[in-house]
C-alpha cells in the first residue's frame, strides 16, 4: 500500500503530538526510569494506605500512577516536579523528585520558574524531613542525654539531608542544559560557517569564470587588432596585383612589394603577441598555466610595451597604407598635439585602424576622411566614408567579417570612460566617432 503526502503529514503530526523522544535509547531510558519510579511508589503506597486506613490495593494503585508520571519528564518537566511536591507529605516519589529536578534544570524552562519550583521542592522535602525525624526521635524511649530533639539537631540534620537530595540533581541539570545549549550554538555556527564557505566558493568560482571570459575577450581583441588590418590590406593588394599583373607589370611589382612588407609586419606583430603569451610560463614547470594568468600576462606585457606600440603619430602612416591600397584617404588634424597616456593613444589608433579595415571590407572605393581633434581634456577621432561609387574601378574583394569590429571598438573606448558612436550618415556612408578623456600623461 502506498502512502500519500497527506498520509505522511498526518503521521508526522501524530508523532509530534504524542511522541517527543528524538532517539530510541531516550525512550528506553525514560520507560526504565518510569517503571522503577512506579515500583518504588507502589511499594511506598502500602505504608500510605496503612497510615490513611485505606485498602492496600488502593495505595499500591495510587503509587503506580504517581510513579509513572516520570515517563513525561522530557515533555512536561514542570508537571513531574509538581507531582513530586504534591506527594512529598506521603513520603513517596524519592526517585521521581531527583529525576524531576534534573529534568527541569536541563530543560528550556525559564530560569525564574526553575528557581521557584526548586525552592518549593526544597521546602517541601525539608518540612517532611523535619517532621519525620521529630517523629522518629520522639518514638525512641531512651537516648543520649545531651541530645535535645526539639533543638537545633533535627533542623540542621534535615537541612543537610534536603540539600544533599536536591542540590546535586539541580546543579547537574543546569550543567547539562548549559552544555546542550552550547553544543547547539556551536552546531548552528558550524552550519552557518559551512554555508558561508559554500557561498564564498560559489562567488569565487563565478569571479574566476568571469575573469576567464574577460581574458579570452581581451586576447581575442588584441589578436584581431594586430592581424586583421594588415591581412585585409594584403588581400586588397593581392586582388589588385591579380588585376593589373598583365596590364601594368611595373605596378604589379610595386603591389607585390607592398604585400610582402605588410606580411612581414603582420608576422612581426604576431610574433610579439605570441612572445607576450609565452613570457609568463616557466620551461621546467610541466603544470598547465591557467588561461586567466596567460591573459593577465598578455595584458601586462602589452601595457609594458605600450611605448613601443601604436600611437597617434603613426596615424599618418596608417592612412598612407590605405592610400597605397587604392583608397582615397584624407587625414585632418585639429588642435595642438601633445603627449597622452599610452592606453589613450593605443585605443585611438586601434579605433582608426579598425574603421579603415571596415572600409576596405564593406565600402571599397569610397572616399574616407580621418579626423583627429586635440581638445583641452580629451582627444577625439572620427573616420567617415562616403557611399560606394557605382562606377568604381576598385577590385571587388570578398573579405570575411566576424561582426566583432564595432563591438571591440566600443569596449575599448568605454573601458577608458570615453564615448563611442557609430552609424550610417545621411549621404549614404558610415561614420565612427570616439571621444577619449585624457588624464595627465605622467
Amino acid at each position: 500500500m502506498t502512502t500519500t503526502g497527506a498520509d505522511r503529514g498526518a503521521v508526522g503530526v501524530r508523532a509530534e503530538s504524542w511522541w517527543w523522544w528524538g532517539r530510541r535509547r531516550s525512550v528506553v531510558l525514560d520507560v526504565g526510569l518510569a517503571l522503577a519510579s512506579a515500583l518504588e511508589c507502589g511499594l511506598e503506597g502500602v505504608a500510605v494506605a496503612d497510615r490513611a486506613s485505606l485498602p492496600v490495593p488502593v495505595g499500591v494503585l495510587f503509587g503506580l500512577v504517581v510513579g509513572s508520571v516520570l515517563l513525561v519528564r522530557r515533555r512536561w518537566p514542570i508537571a513531574v516536579v509538581l507531582v513530586s511536591i504534591a506527594v512529598a507529605p506521603a513520603e513517596m516519589g524519592f526517585l521521581m523528585g531527583i529525576v524531576g529536578l534534573y529534568s527541569l534544570a536541563a530543560s528550556e524552562v525559564p530560569r525564574r520558574i526553575t528557581a521557584v519550583l526548586a525552592g518549593m521542592s526544597t521546602v517541601a522535602v525539608f518540612v517532611v524531613t523535619v517532621v519525620r525525624m521529630r517523629q522518629d526521635v520522639a518514638q525512641v524511649d531512651a537516648g543520649p542525654p545531651d541530645i535535645d530533639p526539639g533543638g537545633w539537631y533535627v533542623t540542621v540534620v534535615a537541612l543537610f539531608m534536603t540539600l544533599g537530595l536536591n542540590a546535586p540533581p539541580l546543579l547537574f541539570g543546569l550543567y547539562i542544559g548549559a552544555r546542550r545549549r552550547l553544543m547547539e550554538s556551536l552546531r548552528e555556527r558550524a552550519d552557518s560557517l559551512e554555508q558561508e564557505l559554500s557561498l564564498l566558493a560559489d562567488r569565487a568560482e563565478q569571479r574566476a569564470e568571469w575573469a576567464r571570459r574577460e581574458e579570452r575577450t581581451r586576447i581575442a581583441r588584441e589578436m584581431h587588432d594586430v592581424v586583421a588590418h594588415r591581412v585585409s590590406l594584403m588581400v586588397v593588394h593581392a586582388a589588385a596585383l591579380q588585376a593589373v599583373a598583365l596590364k601594368d607589370p611595373q605596378k604589379a611589382v610595386k603591389n607585390a612589394a607592398l604585400v610582402g612588407d605588410m606580411g612581414r609586419q603582420a608576422l612581426t606583430e604576431l610574433r610579439e603577441m605570441l612572445g607576450v603569451l609565452r613570457e609568463g610560463t616557466a620551461p621546467v614547470a610541466p603544470a598547465p598555466v591557467p588561461l586567466a594568468a596567460v591573459g593577465r600576462a598578455a595584458a601586462a606585457a602589452a601595457e609594458a610595451a605600450a611605448d613601443d606600440g601604436p600611437c597617434l603619430d603613426a596615424l599618418e602612416a596608417l592612412c598612407e597604407q590605405s592610400r597605397l591600397a587604392g583608397t582615397v584617404v584624407e587625414f585632418v588634424v585639429m588642435g595642438e598635439a601633445r603627449p597622452y597616456p599610452p592606453e589613450v593613444e593605443r585605443t585611438a589608433y586601434r579605433v582608426v585602424q579598425e574603421a579603415l579595415t571596415n572600409v576596405h571590407k564593406h565600402a571599397a572605393g569610397a572616399e574616407v576622411v580621418v579626423r583627429l581633434a586635440h581638445r583641452e581634456a580629451e582627444v577625439a577621432t572620427q573616420v567617415e566614408n562616403g557611399p560606394c561609387p557605382s562606377d568604381s574601378g576598385a577590385v571587388a574583394v570578398c573579405l570575411p567579417s566576424g561582426g566583432n569590429g564595432l563591438v571591440g571598438m566600443r569596449e575599448r573606448v568605454l573601458r577608458l570612460g570615453g564615448v563611442f558612436v557609430s552609424g550610417a550618415t545621411e549621404a549614404g556612408g558610415f561614420k565612427v566617432s570616439a571621444v577619449l578623456p585624457t588624464p595627465p600623461a605622467g
